[in-house]
C-alpha cells in the first residue's frame, strides 16, 4: 500500500467522496483528499480560468504545501483528466496513476442537448437528485445520498459552467505520449456517463502499454462510494 494516495474528485461533488475509502485504509496510510477550486468549500483564486491547466497548477502548488513525498494519485471523472495532465508533467514522486470513469482526454461524448440540460440544471435540488440516481447503480445509505447531493448544490457556478462548456471539450490526448507511470483504468459497468465502450474507446489507448482495464460489475459512475473495496484493491 503506498504511504501516500491523492484523491482527487469528480465534477459537482466534493473531497468527501472518499469518506468510505479512507475507513478502509489501513492507519499508517495518508489520504489526502483536496476539494477542488469552486467546488466542495474550496473557493478558486483570484483569477482562476478554471482550464485544466489550472487545476493542475493548484494541484502542484497543494503537493508542495503538504510535502508530498512518494504518492499515487486517482482521479475520478472531472479530475481524471486533470490527473493525467498533471501525471504527464513527470511531478518528483509520483508512482502510479489510477483512473476511475476518467473524463476522456480528447473530450467527453456528451450531447449538445445533455450540455445545455446539465447547464440549467445548476442550484436546484430536484435536479442534484435525479443527478445521483442517474449515476448511480449499486445502493447507497441515505447519509451518502444527501451528502452527495449537498456538495452538488454547494459547488459555485463558474466551477459549475467552466467545467460543461470547455472542460469536458478540451483536448490534452496530445500529453498523453508524456505520461511515464503504470495506470489502471476502472470503470462501473452501468456508467451511463462515460460508459465502459467509450472507455476503451477514447482513454485506453492513450494510456501506457499493458494498462490494465477493469469493469466493476453492478457499479455505475460513482466510484468512489460505490466500489471502494474494488478502489481498494486497484491500489495494492
Amino acid at each position: 500500500m503506498p504511504p501516500t494516495i491523492i484523491a482527487l474528485h469528480c465534477w459537482a461533488i466534493s473531497g468527501r467522496e472518499y469518506d468510505v475509502l479512507r475507513s478502509l485504509l489501513s492507519a499508517d496510510t495518508q489520504l489526502l483528499t483536496p476539494d477542488l477550486p469552486g467546488f466542495g468549500a474550496q473557493p478558486a483564486p483570484a483569477r482562476f480560468d478554471y482550464s485544466v491547466r489550472a487545476y493542475v497548477d493548484w494541484l502542484a502548488a497543494y503537493a508542495r504545501q503538504q510535502q508530498v513525498a512518494d504518492f499515487t494519485l486517482i482521479g475520478h471523472s472531472m479530475s481524471g483528466k486533470m490527473a493525467l495532465a498533471w501525471a504527464s508533467r513527470r511531478p518528483a514522486g509520483l508512482q502510479r496513476l489510477v483512473l476511475l470513469s476518467p473524463s476522456p482526454p480528447a473530450g467527453e461524448p456528451m450531447s449538445e442537448a445533455d450540455r445545455a440540460a446539465s447547464l440549467a440544471a445548476f442550484g436546484k435540488p430536484e435536479e442534484a437528485a435525479k443527478t445521483f440516481r442517474k449515476i448511480t447503480r449499486r445502493p447507497l445509505s441515505a447519509t451518502l445520498r444527501a451528502q452527495v447531493i449537498a456538495d452538488n448544490l454547494r459547488t459555485t457556478q463558474p466551477a459549475w459552467d467552466k467545467w460543461l462548456e470547455e472542460g469536458t471539450r478540451e483536448d490534452i490526448s496530445a500529453l498523453m505520449p508524456l505520461l511515464a507511470v503504470p495506470c489502471h483504468l476502472l470503470v462501473g459497468e452501468g456508467d451511463e456517463a462515460i460508459t465502459p465502450a467509450s472507455q476503451q474507446r477514447l482513454t485506453l489507448p492513450l494510456l501506457p502499454a499493458g494498462t490494465p482495464f477493469t469493469v466493476i460489475p453492478g457499479a455505475g459512475h460513482l466510484l468512489p462510494l460505490e466500489a471502494a473495496p474494488e478502489v481498494l484493491a486497484a491500489l495494492k
